[in-house]
């Protein structure tokens, strides 16, 4: 089912069962900050970016192997080479993403960034080296910048896809296809919000976390959250300014996030993601963070 009627959508995607595919990833890949700069192009539709003085190369360098070698011990990590030409390219997950046995290209808005999806080396290496079928949306008419724009709960097979300058509803239809979806829920997010994953993520299976004021529509995030208020933790608009819907669930407990998400975190945030059985986990990714996206946007998943 494809929709955007949030009852039709509820009416089966409640029922979905948990076994479409392991919750989380069983690898990951990570693209260095190789000449970290703002790219001037994607700063036109992502708030969240800082002015071009605010770039420390040498910091954020050092901030991103820290993540590496954070994430490397709950699962194996590899990390690419950057490219200046490609300032944006240490978000990985809104060009390549995968599912089982398959490497799908995302559709990306901006030039600057349809250069990554040209990268012939992280082709090859998931067509040569994991022997992964490639789906390539790069060329298609459309905008679809992959688990930016989607966020997929992976056990049951349900999605969530909210439409932007990043996503249209072409691009929500390819993507559902190419993830082969059970479910898709298609919403326009709010005016200034450019990427779903800043404004909502699926928690290892076990839940949502959402901020209302991410959607145009307040009725739908209403209606997710009453759907299962034990597993649905709404977060306020000054943890989602602070990336804490940025996060994303590694390993067997982590829910993993930037440290400033984590000083955003409220008392009783954490004690919901608690209760789900998910640890907090942190890494200090503040200069990274000023080029618009935080820790999830740097995690390529490899199901």
């Amino acid at each position: 089912m494809i929709t955007r009627d949030i009852d039709a959508f509820l009416a089966f995607a409640r029922d979905a069962a948990p076994d479409f595919g392991p919750a989380t990833a069983r690898a990951a890949f990570l693209v260095a900050p190789d000449g970290f700069a703002l790219a001037e192009q994607s700063a036109q539709d992502n708030a969240y970016m800082a002015d071009a003085a605010a770039f420390d190369a040498q910091r954020a360098s050092m901030q991103h192997r820290n993540l590496h070698r954070a994430i490397s011990t709950v699962l194996p990590t590899v990390c690419f080479a950057g490219d200046p030409a490609t300032p944006d390219a240490l978000f990985p997950n809104n060009v390549f993403g995968t599912a089982a046995g398959r490497c799908i290209i995302g559709r990306m808005r901006h030039p600057v960034r349809q250069r990554e999806t040209r990268r012939a080396d992280i082709r090859a290496w998931f067509r040569n080296v994991l022997g992964y079928r490639e789906i390539d949306l790069s060329q298609c008419a459309c905008v679809a910048e992959l688990t930016g724009s989607l966020v997929i709960d992976r056990a049951r097979g349900v999605g969530y896809c909210g439409l932007s300058e990043r996503c249209d509803r072409a691009g929500a239809l390819a993507m559902a296809e190419a993830f082969a979806l059970r479910h898709l829920l298609v919403f326009d997010l709010a005016t200034g919000e450019y990427h779903t994953n800043v404004v909502m993520s699926a928690l290892a299976g076990r839940g949502l976390l959402l901020c209302r004021e991410g959607f145009a529509d307040a009725a739908v995030a209403e209606a997710l959250a009453r759907t299962d208020p034990g597993t649905t933790i709404v977060i306020d608009a000054d943890e989602k300014a602070g990336y804490v819907g940025n996060c994303i669930a590694l390993g067997e407990r982590g829910l993993w996030m930037s440290a400033c998400a984590e000083r955003a975190l409220k008392p009783a945030t954490r004690r919901a993601i608690e209760s789900l059985g998910l640890e907090v986990c942190s890494v200090e990714l503040d200069e990274l963070e000023k080029a618009g996206g935080s820790l999830r946007c740097m995690i390529g998943e490899i199901y």
